[in-house]
């Protein structure tokens, strides 16, 4: 699920979350985040080679707005499948996509265990939803082993939090009023897991896929200002902590993370900068390296 700012994983506390509590908050703030982030899934849109992928696999679809664009830019020459570990997202997806008449396909798994038809896929994209492995070598390996030899990977992660305050002004702000707010796992799956880029090159590498290429992007994104209080409340570990607080914590929650955001409004609207890293590669042309064959 493309996007998530809370931690998971394919452990049992993590799949419990999103296929709970944090599952159901994205599906009620599905038509925020999409439109949040449609400058990302324009970016992939555009990195794809709409006249030569045939059958492309999302990564972490989250509610299908990636995979859907995609469907519809290659038509009926292709086809499009989703994955996500969250059954309440990719229930989403899948209603989504017999709602607007797009022809995707949506499998509800974790796409570092799940087992691909080797070779299947000519292209392979992520918005937002490669950070969260607990294993990323063995799932990227898991992703290569997926691909057709020659298939592209392009994946948008968060880079740093230092580099992305507005995804931890709630947080942050938040913090002395929420004692149990779950805190972030310094080096473990995450929003800011893929925030080293020498970490990122090395996953690729050690996974096996080739021509590896990291470029940082800034892209501006925003928010209805009317929706803000909706978003800090309802997602991320804000979102979670919210759950067990009673009214009164809740009310001045909401006023001290609201001031905290007000840099970022600009009148009806709320504008923050995407710091991401904008990743490439290709599957090995030839035979198919090992398990964790590094390729440079």
């Amino acid at each position: 699920m493309g996007d998530k700012q809370a931690e998971r994983s394919d452990g049992g506390e993590q799949a419990a979350l999103w296929n709970g509590p944090s599952g159901q908050a994205w599906v009620a703030q599905q038509a925020l985040l999409d439109r949040m982030l449609q400058p990302l899934e324009a970016l992939l849109a555009g990195a794809v080679d709409a006249g030569t992928a045939r059958h492309v696999l999302d990564v972490g679809c989250g509610a299908g707005a990636t995979t859907l664009a995609l469907a519809r830019m290659i038509g009926a020459r292709g086809h499009c499948t989703g994955i996500d570990i969250s059954g309440p997202l990719v229930d989403v997806a899948r209603s989504r996509a017999q709602r607007e008449g797009v022809t995707a396909a949506f499998v509800h798994a974790d796409a570092q265990t799940h087992a691909f038809a080797p070779g299947s896929f000519d292209a392979i994209v992520s918005r937002l939803g490669v950070m969260f492995f607990t294993d990323p070598v063995a799932a990227f390996a898991n992703l290569r082993r997926a691909a057709r030899a020659g298939a592209e990977l392009h994946c948008i992660a968060w880079r740093g939090a230092a580099e992305n305050p507005f995804m931890t002004t709630a947080e942050r702000a938040a913090a002395p009023l929420l004692p149990n707010l779950p805190p972030r796992q310094p080096g473990g799956p995450g929003q800011f897991a893929f925030g080293d880029r020498q970490l990122v090159l090395s996953i690729l590498a050690d996974s096996g896929w080739t021509a590896i290429d990291i470029k940082p992007i800034d892209v501006a994104c925003a928010l209805p200002a009317r929706a803000l209080e909706d978003y800090f409340t309802s997602l991320g570990p804000v979102g979670l902590a919210l759950r067990d607080a009673d009214a009164g914590t809740r009310a001045r929650v909401v006023e001290v993370v609201g001031n905290a955001f007000r840099p970022y409004v600009q009148g009806e609207t709320v504008h923050f900068t995407a710091a991401c890293w904008m990743i490439a590669a290709r599957s090995p042309a030839g035979p198919q390296a090992g398990e964790t064959g590094g390729h440079r």
